[in-house]
């Protein structure tokens, strides 16, 4: 398992909170937030530490993943 420095850590809580920002409200739960905050864990796992990165990372499987809960 990667370790994480706080400050990535830090940036990758923004970017999951700004994606979740991009969810219908009524489509917000737990579950959602999880698989989203997967796609953001793998990109930084794979070493890819920016914010924009991350955030793309999340935000474009916004779909997928509403669909696959759905």
């Amino acid at each position: 398992m990667p370790n994480f420095s706080p400050e990535l850590i830090a940036v990758m809580r923004a970017a999951l909170d700004d994606v979740m920002s991009h969810v219908p409200v009524e489509q917000v739960t737990p579950a959602i937030k999880v698989r989203l905050a997967e796609f953001i864990l793998r990109a930084a796992g794979d070493g890819h530490t920016s914010y924009d990165v991350l955030f793309v990372a999340a935000f474009s499987q916004i779909r997928t993943v509403l669909v696959m809960v759905a």
